[in-house]
């Protein structure tokens, strides 16, 4: 369907980024790009796509999408790529084994939506073409957003996926149902800050020996991390936990002192 009025000047309103982990085709970003445009979002996210950056299938696939594709930036982990968030939702057509609340694409839009109105930032997060998303990847999310597939078929290509997402937010978006206020709490940390909050907990718990088995540990560590993401802290209640986790930590480093001693 034709339709691109190049008379016509692009707002960059405040939307969803859209993390692709590591894509393997530049076509499939390409493809990614123009559906984003179609819908008005424009913050696309790589994280170590295969072919590199910039990529010249890629930009043939977005058919104009320049405003998408001049912006792309390129990260090496998920951390790095969600770091400015304080809402991610993980996109994915299988279920996961751990506590994650589950949204539809219209509550997941309307979520979002009163988020970013508060002045927040959120994301997308779609995986690889061949395989999704890894749990640890999930584990960093604050929800799941599933779509009403076909349980049979239930794959979507990854430009697919972002359609769909970024057809229900525009469509929620111009309804302009946002709560007119919240409920008053602090903003929620940026995902920086969450993982700099996992990073030390599970440094901390290695080294008091909470993980028995190694094999056990990416399991309880993907648990850790859904249990922490759920809870929506704010930096003053990181700042907080941390501090906890560092009074932890020396009150473990003397015990080991003094049991030397004697």
């Amino acid at each position: 369907m034709a339709g691109t009025d190049k008379s016509q000047e692009f707002t960059y309103r405040p939307s969803p980024a859209i993390i692709l982990c590591e894509p393997q085709l530049g076509e499939n970003v390409g493809t990614t790009a123009r559906a984003m445009a179609n819908f008005g979002l424009w913050d696309l996210r790589l994280v170590n796509p295969r072919d590199g950056w910039p990529n010249e299938r890629a930009i043939a696939a977005a058919s104009r999408a320049d405003h998408v594709i001049e912006k792309v930036r390129v990260f090496a982990t998920v951390e790095e790529a969600i770091g400015d968030l304080s809402m991610v939702f993980a996109t994915t057509a299988r279920r996961r084994d751990m506590q994650k609340p589950v949204y539809g694409p219209e509550e997941g839009a309307q979520r979002i939506i009163s988020h970013i109105a508060g002045g927040a930032k959120a994301g997308l997060l779609f995986g690889r073409e061949r395989w999704g998303l890894y749990n640890e990847e999930v584990a960093l999310a604050d929800a799941i957003v599933t779509f009403p597939v076909e349980a049979a078929f239930a794959s979507l290509n990854i430009a697919q996926a972002v359609l769909l997402m970024a057809y229900e937010w525009r469509q929620q978006a111009d309804k302009g149902e946002v709560l007119p206020f919240t409920g008053g709490l602090d903003p929620i940390a940026p995902r920086e800050e969450l993982v700099g909050l996992f990073l030390h907990l599970e440094e901390t718990l290695d080294r008091t020996g909470f993980f028995k088995t190694a094999d056990k540990r990416p399991t309880m560590v993907d648990n850790l991390r859904a249990a922490f993401s759920r809870a929506q802290l704010s930096t003053q209640e990181i700042r907080t936990l941390r501090g906890v986790i560092s009074s932890i930590d020396r009150a473990h480093l003397r015990q080991g002192r003094l049991a030397k001693k004697e």
